[in-house]
């Protein structure tokens, strides 16, 4: 079945072409032009991706994205001017998976669309892996996360990165490292996502975010996963 995407944005030019693209790529698209249109249109009909404008008209943006992570866990890819780094970190950090800068080319869009939603289906066999760590578990098959048995909601992105980090406990793994293995490929431009990620993921499954057990921070290298 095609997957379905809704994208928000109010320039009629970005809708008409990227909307045309993704369609040819063999998506399902809704669009909406501004952000109360954005919520509705998600409540009704939930969609496998958003693509968002984080500048919108009357409800923002950020605005969506905060409604839209109140009940949902869909996977969302901001577009953002090239001087909006502030709104691209609060961004990352209300949930969304990734982002794109304007101007962009289709092409580079339908490459992060695809990469999101591969991610988030489920793994094949090869990926059927279990990993534990204190009161964290780390279920790669079912893509669920536990934390003293209680289940966490991350976003794919979130996922991916806490999964490549259990994958190998106790060690140190880059940004670039990690951005390579979640994305395909290591942009240095987008490397702070990665602390913003690892803010969130620290918020969801450490008992004191601001003294973590299990996301460890190595000085100027990266992260490691607790191997114990």
């Amino acid at each position: 079945m095609a997957k379905s995407v809704l994208l928000v944005d109010d320039e009629a030019k970005i809708v008409e072409v990227v909307g045309d693209y993704l369609r040819g790529a063999g998506f399902v698209v809704s669009t909406a032009s501004d952000g109360e249109r954005a919520v509705a249109a998600a409540r009704a009909r939930p969609p496998d991706l958003v693509v968002l404008d984080l500048g919108l008209p009357g409800l923002d943006g950020l605005d969506v994205a905060r409604e839209l992570r109140r009940s949902s866990s869909v996977p969302i890819i901001m577009l953002t001017a090239r001087g909006e780094e502030a709104d691209r970190v609060l961004g990352l950090e209300l949930g969304a998976d990734d982002y794109v800068v304007k101007p962009f080319s289709p092409r580079e869009l339908l490459a992060r669309v695809r990469a999101v939603l591969r991610r988030t289906d489920e793994g094949g066999a090869s990926e059927r892996e279990r990993f534990a760590v204190g009161d964290v578990v780390v279920d790669c098959g079912r893509r669920q996360v536990t934390v003293a048995d209680r289940a966490v909601d991350l976003t794919a992105t979130e996922f991916d990165l806490l999964a490549e980090l259990a994958r190998q406990p106790g060690r140190v793994l880059s940004r670039s490292q990690l951005l390579g293995a979640i994305h395909g490929v290591a942009v240095p431009s987008y490397e702070r996502t990665v602390d913003v990620h690892v803010k969130n993921l620290r918020r969801k499954i450490e008992p004191d975010p601001h003294r973590p057990r299990y996301l460890l921070t190595v000085h100027r290298v990266g992260y490691r996963f607790a191997d114990g």
